[in-house]
């Protein structure tokens, strides 16, 4: 039992040390509210089935995404 709980301390130890030396202390974060055309771009991409899809091709849209359309399917 005590082995177990030294090992959980130690681990959360070196856990906390790497979080605290890699923490970007260089410039705070800013934060403050979206442009207009930004925030209606993401509110018409939200509370869909796919999101990504209306997203796709803006400065919101996530660029990894291939939209593949059934047109493209090879008939066989």
């Amino acid at each position: 039992m005590l082995k177990t709980i030294s090992a959980i301390v130690t681990a959360a130890a070196i856990a906390g040390f790497a979080t605290l030396i890699s923490a970007p202390t260089s410039s705070p974060v800013t934060a403050g509210p979206l442009a207009k055309p930004v925030e209606d771009t993401l509110k018409s991409c939200t509370q869909r089935a796919w999101p990504y899809n209306n997203c796709v091709g803006t400065a919101v849209g996530n660029p990894k995404i291939r939209l593949v359309t059934t047109d493209r399917l090879v008939n066989e």
